[in-house]
């Protein structure tokens, strides 16, 4: 009788643990290895979410996260343009220590697929240390880390090659350049003064047959000639590379294998959001890292036609809205297996929204709240403070906001722990593990310093004073903003790192904490402690870059040009062109 009472006493409450347990998903305990889904936007502004303060939109999926977990208000981007806030997102490191940041105005992102830059196969991204701990990983979307060194198919640069078991979208990134009969955005002023050269060219030869024609005096054949051969080898020089972007660059792949070239912008939507929830059904018994890199909300803005018209912010709206449904698409997925439990979800945006993004019908780029600047603007505020959301249900505590300053960077620390990785020794890792602060056991952040790069130029430092919660924000060059007085480079599409910018001697000082909008610039008349704070910024920007060491510079001018001899293809370069897409969606997509 008393083996059966200790039995009974054992299995019971045994019992009523895996009852309860299933009802909510997997039962977790601390130490359990989640599964991940990361969601990236592309050029999401901070204000756009209605989380964050947004009242004309509607994302209700985001909002939902927000509420139950764990909502960052200082989280940051390590720069402002794609590429550069990829690379330190992937590896947890500033972008100047792989080569990820460019020295030139020109390419500051990577700008070819047929390029020979990329994430350098030495650096080490959380999807190679999940993937060493046993994680099924996929990347579902944009990767925009390059693709190709020294040969067409050598493909070191590929996600496949970074960690990633699956990859499924584009290797570069949607642009408006992928639709056809429309403004191009790559290198749009460049473009404008190569045609206009051609057409001085084209017409040297013709002008040359006037003294000819009117027998004032003749002019040598082979003059003439060589006149129209020199111009018609400059217009072939440049025409097949930019003339035929949307072919070049516009590439859907699954894997090493390219499944429409160039891609079909229509059925993206519904292609990505299904292979993203075939993952899910596959690796469904875990532990698996899903990263789905939304091709949303960068121009030109492809959107379902059920959401056409549906939020009061125009076609970006529209766009934001769709986005956020296909977030939903992917919850449902998870509760639907009951491992919402067993999932740590994050939602982040690259970088903050492209204001300079615009035609006819309006603004085309986001909306980044109170903060200025934005995509591409060095330091300023709008173009680095992005939306940060986590959500672990049983592990972080729902509805709670965090007012520390948080990075980008800091996601790589932060799966590693919870996917019992080990960092990669004998070199500087840049984020901060976030567990300690998200689960409560740490009240400040452990950054003390911040650097924010425009390229490869360190424009901007912040500093968080933890005795007394104040953090100061001090700018060493800023964009000059066009026309004067604007709030962006209207002018030029990108606001320039280096050269036509301003150099502040005495540097700009703001204090983040009271004044949010950098709108009032402090001075020694005005703060006592400016002097103080500038050169203890001084002191660790000089620090940082005793840290730093010399390394090959992957958006170089030279590896940035398109190379015939790179170009992914498929059939036969230069006739590429195929359409190997599953023809099957489901219209409940």
């Amino acid at each position: 009788m008393k083996q059966l009472f200790y039995g009974w006493r054992c299995w019971l409450p045994a019992s009523l643990w895996c009852f309860f347990g299933s009802l909510q998903g997997t039962f977790i305990t601390r130490n359990s290895r989640p599964n991940i889904v990361l969601f990236m936007a592309d050029d999401l502004g901070v204000g756009d979410l209605c989380c964050y303060g947004n009242n004309s939109l509607s994302t209700p999926n985001i909002d939902r996260l927000a509420s139950e977990g764990v909502r960052l208000t200082q989280h940051l981007a390590a720069a402002s343009m794609c590429t550069p806030s990829r690379a330190a997102f992937l590896t947890g490191r500033y972008p100047v220590r792989s080569g990820m940041a460019s020295s030139s105005n020109l390419n500051r992102d990577v700008v070819w697929l047929g390029g020979s830059g990329g994430l350098p196969p030495n650096e080490t991204t959380f999807a190679k240390l999940l993937q060493h701990r046993g994680y099924r990983t996929g990347l579902i979307g944009k990767w925009h880390q390059g693709l190709s060194c020294a040969s067409r198919d050598d493909h070191c640069f590929h996600p496949l090659n970074h960690g990633f078991d699956y990859f499924y979208g584009m290797p570069l990134e949607l642009r408006s350049d992928c639709q056809a009969f429309h403004a191009p955005e790559l290198h749009r002023r460049l473009r404008v003064r190569l045609w206009a050269t051609t057409v001085v060219l084209a017409l040297i030869p013709l002008l040359l047959l006037v003294p000819t024609c009117a027998r004032w005096f003749p002019v040598p054949w082979p003059v003439t000639l060589a006149f129209a051969l020199l111009a018609l080898l400059f217009f072939a020089s440049w025409f097949s590379s930019y003339g035929l972007t949307r072919r070049w660059n516009c590439v859907l792949m699954r894997d090493h294998e390219i499944l429409q070239q160039p891609v079909r912008l229509e059925r993206l939507t519904s292609l990505m959001l299904k292979e993203a929830l075939a993952f899910i059904d596959r690796y469904k018994r875990g532990p698996f890292l899903l990263f789905i890199s939304f091709l949303h909300v960068h121009t030109p803005l492809i959107t379902k036609e059920r959401f056409v018209g549906h939020s009061k912010f125009g076609l970006y709206g529209d766009n934001v809205e769709e986005m956020d449904w296909m977030v939903g698409k992917v919850l449902e997925a998870l509760d639907r297996e009951l491992l919402a439990n067993h999932t740590l979800v994050y939602f982040t945006s690259d970088n903050g929204g492209r204001l300079e993004a615009q035609d006819r019908s309006g603004q085309l780029g986001g909306w980044n709240g109170r903060y200025k600047g934005g995509r591409g603007m060095g330091g300023w505020e709008g173009g680095i403070r992005v939306p940060g959301i986590f959500r672990w249900p049983t592990v972080l505590e729902a509805g709670k906001v965090i007012d520390e300053p948080t990075s980008l960077m800091d996601i790589f620390p932060t799966l590693s722990y919870i996917g019992g990785g080990i960092l990669p020794p004998g070199r500087v890792i840049d984020g901060r593990n976030l567990m300690p602060l998200l689960e409560g056991r740490v009240s400040r952040s452990e950054h003390e310093f911040l650097f924010h790069y425009c390229g490869a130029s360190l424009h901007t430092a912040r500093w968080y004073q933890k005795d007394c919660a104040t953090v100061w924000k001090v700018h060493f060059v800023t964009p000059k903003f066009f026309p004067e007085g604007a709030g962006a480079c209207y002018g030029s599409g990108a606001c320039p790192c280096s050269g036509d910018v301003t150099y502040h001697d005495p540097p700009l000082l703001f204090d983040i904490s009271r004044d949010p909008s950098e709108s009032r610039p402090l001075n020694p008349d005005n703060e006592a402690s400016f002097d103080s704070v500038v050169k203890k910024v001084e002191a660790a920007v000089r620090r940082h870059r005793g840290t730093l060491t010399p390394v090959p510079q992957q958006l170089s001018t030279f590896n940035s040009l398109w190379k015939p001899w790179l170009q992914p293809c498929c059939g036969t370069f230069p006739f590429c062109g195929c359409d190997r897409a599953d023809d099957i969606v489901s219209a409940a997509w």
